[in-house]
């Protein structure tokens, strides 16, 4: 199935990235936010250069959708790469308290060093960065015990900064998604289609789920339990056209759109679309 490669720059994301970047002068401490099913792809590349000294949370939302197993391979993966991802699932609540204690722990390193130098000490502000749809207003209305920051499962919902004090330690700073302004790894953008965190203008369904289906030949049990077609030796464009014959009259379209939704409400079970890298 040919299509042009997936793209999706908005014009608000641009304007956006600008503004944080001015604003990230005044940030003291970093909370990069990623899907928890594709950590890789939902790192943006810039990130690290942006950050630089400053502090930074790694936070995988989501955790709720993937295996135990794949949390645990994360953990030691990014701990030996000297970081500690901490996990949330911000849609319930959970894993937010952890979030909150890395944010002042970090920010009493700051007031540390502002004492030091004879400076009054202030509240900590900090950023949650990361792509669209990843979970970042979910996890600062947890943060704040409040609905403050308008939040839905769509790319694209926040698109101005704003400042909100979260107590008399912690100001956040809701950021809009990032993106970078080209899509070099195709991988990695149409795994963002299938985790819906990029806007659907940018992707063709059928294509994006004719690849879900050949990701999911590891646990194709997920697909044939659902509904009731083996993958077997099926390609997932095959599987679509299959699928779509047996039970939604011939319709592919339909078909590709109901599984990336079975997928995204998690309807298929706890499913990693990445594990880390074998170093080889």
């Amino acid at each position: 199935m040919s299509s042009p490669p997936i793209q999706w720059y908005p014009g608000h994301i641009a304007k956006a990235e600008r503004a944080l970047l001015e604003q990230l002068k005044r940030v003291d401490v970093v909370l990069e936010v990623r899907d928890a099913r594709i950590p890789l792809s939902t790192h943006h590349p810039q990130v690290d250069q942006w950050i630089g000294e400053k502090g930074r949370i790694l936070v995988m939302n989501r955790v709720d959708m993937i295996p135990q197993k794949a949390k645990e391979q994360w953990i030691r993966w990014f701990e030996e790469r000297g970081e500690e991802p901490l996990f949330t699932d911000a849609q319930h609540g959970k894993g937010i308290e952890a979030i909150a204690k890395a944010t002042q722990i970090a920010g009493a390193k700051m007031n540390q060093r502002r004492l030091d130098r004879g400076m009054l000490i202030r509240p900590v502000r900090a950023v949650v960065i990361g792509f669209p749809n990843v979970g970042k207003s979910a996890l600062i209305n947890r943060l704040l015990k409040r609905r403050v920051v308008e939040s839905a499962r769509r790319a694209g919902v926040t698109r101005q900064l704003r400042w909100v004090r979260i107590s008399d330690q912690i100001e956040l700073l809701d950021a809009p998604g990032v993106l970078p302004n080209k899509l070099t790894n195709q991988d990695a953008a149409i795994k963002l289609a299938i985790c819906d965190d990029i806007g659907e203008a940018a992707y063709d369904n059928q294509r994006v789920a004719a690849s879900l289906v050949d990701l999911l030949q590891s646990s194709s049990a997920a697909l044939e339990s659902r509904y009731g077609l083996a993958i077997d030796d099926l390609t997932g464009e095959s599987y679509l056209k299959t699928l779509a014959e047996q039970k939604y009259k011939g319709d592919v379209e339909r078909t590709a759109r109901q599984i990336l939704t079975d997928f995204r409400k998690g309807n298929l079970g706890a499913i990693a679309l990445e594990l880390p890298p074998v170093e080889g």
